[in-house]
């Protein structure tokens, strides 16, 4: 195991129907202005993940954007995925490494579990000159095919004109990072795992499951999948890491995972 400090970051927190994230239960889609309809809303929050490395320092994903609001009203996911932070207020990604006396050209490398509107947003907050940014080789082929402002909760202009490289199948970044291709929710989304000398091994999944009650066994779909076999396929893939490693699993977006993590700036894994 390598020798590495991890910090998970708070990126805001969304509000959705949380049918978005788990289809259990016959509940129905609902929007900002119907949320205390039978169905109450719930909290979905994001995260990044920085790993001060002792080759560089990496950034996993990069939360939501502060325009949220106009950036998403083409689509229509600013009434179903409100953020509840204040725009000009902390809880962003740029807050979150100042925090840690951090900005965007303190980063080296930059690796998006997949290109979605509330994991690559900020990407082009970052200046590809002093950043490697990386995404699986499948996703960026799969946005080629999206024509217009967006594709479900693809944004073009998130990352359009950005120089990404692709990363085809599983692969080590840095010794003890390490990516793993999870496809389903999107064409490419990926996970990361972690091998940290005292804390073990962690795996973040991003969306290739979304909550603790997605995991299951059995696994739970959701709303928001490309592809629902080859999905369970990366989860039963993850599952059989999990099972060889004795890895902690942290989830996408779940809020009641996320009062047992350690955030930053309090504290850290290593």
């Amino acid at each position: 195991m390598t020798e590495m400090k991890v910090h998970v970051l708070s990126t805001g927190v969304m509000e959705t129907d949380l049918t978005w994230l788990l289809l259990k239960g016959g509940k129905t889609i609902r929007d900002r202005y119907h949320k205390n309809d039978p169905v109450v809303w719930g909290d979905c929050p994001t995260h990044a993940v920085l790993i001060e490395h002792p080759e560089g320092r990496v950034l996993w994903d990069t939360g939501v954007p502060r325009d949220w609001e106009t950036r998403w009203e083409p689509t229509g996911f600013q009434d179903f995925f409100p953020v509840r932070e204040p725009v000009d207020g902390p809880g962003y990604l740029d807050t979150a490494l100042a925090d840690l006396d951090l900005g965007f050209d303190d980063i080296d490398i930059l690796v998006l579990s997949h290109l979605h509107f509330d994991h690559a947003a900020n990407a082009k907050l970052f200046n590809p000159a002093k950043t490697k940014i990386l995404a699986s080789t499948a996703e960026l082929e799969g946005v080629k095919s999206i024509t217009g402002y967006s594709q479900g909760a693809h944004i073009v202009s998130d990352y359009d004109g950005l120089a990404i490289d692709g990363i085809a199948g599983d692969d080590e970044i840095l010794p003890g990072i390490s990516v793993i291709q999870t496809p389903g929710h999107t064409w490419g989304t990926m996970s990361l795992k972690l091998d940290l000398e005292n804390d073990g091994t962690k795996i973040f999944t991003s969306d290739a499951v979304y909550l603790s009650d997605s995991w299951g066994p059995p696994a739970v779909g959701a709303a928001i999948v490309w592809n629902n076999l080859a999905w369970l396929e990366s989860v039963d893939k993850l599952r059989g890491i999990a099972d060889a490693t004795g890895a902690e699993m942290i989830f996408g977006h779940d809020a009641e995972q996320k009062k047992t993590l350690r955030f930053a700036p309090a504290g850290y894994y290593s």
